[in-house]
């Protein structure tokens, strides 16, 4: 049975700059996906034409331009990851190839042997967020699996973490003893999650 190698990390896209190419469903689906997530992602879409409902969207967040236009390869220039997502596969492998060649990370959506990085299910609740990934086999079961998280985590966890963040900068002593406090504390959430 093959491991999923994927290392999950949480980035700042609100001090990125994100290029999306396409504007149709797809494109809608991935800027929504982020702004879910990160409402003050800087985001560009670049495309040849505009899904109406995605322009409508758009228009709400100020971090996101449309630029009507076809790809080019300057459209890379200054840019942390880049999301594919035309409904022409030559485009959005023209876009891979041109990303990599400038060691950009890229997403083509539904191509997963053409992704770096997969935009997995998030569940967020206050400060706590917590992405899940199949690995690009089964975006159902992720999306199942944030349901279930959803309904068990408590709405108050954010009151929780809060509240340990001040205790935690109360704590003496080295890293070690510092952890043997904080896990002491939280035990009892964890007996609370496994009764329910």
């Amino acid at each position: 049975m093959s491991k999923n190698e994927l290392y999950p990390i949480f980035l700042k896209v609100n001090a990125l700059n994100i290029l999306i190419v396409g504007g149709g469903n797809v494109g809608l689906e991935k800027l929504s996906f982020l702004l879910k997530s990160s409402p003050n992602a800087n985001v560009e879409i670049v495309s040849i034409e505009f899904l109406q409902e995605l322009e409508s969207f758009a228009s709400k967040f100020p971090n996101v331009k449309l630029t009507k236009k076809a790809y080019d390869i300057s459209d890379l220039e200054n840019r942390h990851f880049v999301i594919g997502c035309t409904d022409n596969l030559e485009v959005n492998l023209q876009v891979n190839k041109e990303a990599k060649a400038k060691n950009l990370l890229v997403n083509i959506a539904d191509t997963p042997d053409q992704c770096d990085f997969y935009m997995g299910s998030i569940v967020t609740k206050g400060q706590v967020k917590i992405a899940i990934s199949t690995n690009g086999n089964s975006p159902t079961t992720a999306k199942r699996l944030r349901q279930f998280l959803e309904d068990v985590i408590p709405e108050n966890v954010n009151e929780m973490v809060m509240n340990l963040n001040e205790y935690r900068k109360t704590l003496k002593g080295d890293f070690e003893s510092k952890v043997a406090a904080m896990n002491e504390i939280t035990k009892p959430l964890i007996k609370k999650l496994k009764k329910k």
